[in-house]
């Protein structure tokens, strides 16, 4: 049984999340970190001005590793899961302190878990059709995923018919040197996965990468839809 935690007060998920996304739309994706260094490697992030942070369910022990991030990381700072893939898995990451439910696909059921639970959720879409059913059943944010897949030309036609107020943020294959076409075409923010951190990587490591897509933000983030 994993131990209860007090969320920041007032805890409005919406409106945290969508305040962090207006500090920095950048979200941590610590795939393969362990409770004995998630607290370093969350602290570097957030450090470097991110404040969306979010470790998969494929990682070594993830609750715990929640729980130490939203115990360890101030206020402002959200913490959630990620690769979530039944609605029971919901409850898990509530009871570890988790606000933030990030999914590779868009089962519904997941989505309006979620929010009874009282918890943002970003599920990961790849067609329009898929897109408007996951905000018809509550989503916060859309994931586009995977992101090399799609490409900038389809979060252009995306943007088109979703409103500017729906975060567009692509998931894979992001770097630095590539966020400007998709912000461009209408993308709101990014996920980063392994050009952030991969599994074992030193704080020193994670730091650098942070402070360089953080710069690479700041560049080009004034142009994202609000």
């Amino acid at each position: 049984m994993q131990p209860e935690f007090d969320l920041p007060k007032p805890y409005h998920p919406h409106a945290r999340l969508m305040a962090a996304f207006e500090s920095c739309a950048l979200i941590a994706i610590l795939r393969g970190v362990t409770p004995s260094e998630v607290v370093a490697h969350g602290q570097a992030l957030y450090d470097a001005g991110f404040r969306v942070v979010e470790v998969p369910l494929n990682s070594p022990d993830p609750l715990a590793s929640i729980a130490a991030l939203r115990q360890s990381l101030p206020d402002d700072a959200v913490v959630g899961a990620g690769t979530v893939l039944r609605p029971a898995f919901v409850d898990d990451v509530a009871r570890a302190g988790g606000e933030l439910i990030v999914m590779p696909h868009g089962d519904t059921e997941i989505i309006s878990t979620a929010k009874e639970k009282g918890m943002a959720c970003a599920p990961g879409v790849a067609t329009p059709t898929e897109a408007f059913a996951a905000l018809a059943s509550g989503a916060d944010v859309l994931k586009m995923f995977p992101a090399e897949q799609l490409g900038a030309h389809v979060v252009k036609a995306w943007r088109a018919v979703i409103a500017k107020r729906v975060p567009l943020v692509p998931v894979g294959g992001v770097t630095p040197e590539n966020m400007n076409t998709f912000v461009a075409a209408g993308a709101s923010g990014f996920g980063l996965g392994s050009a952030l951190y991969r599994a074992g990587q030193d704080v020193d490591t994670t730091a650098a990468h942070a402070r360089a897509f953080v710069s690479a933000w700041r560049q080009v983030g004034a142009g994202a839809p609000r």
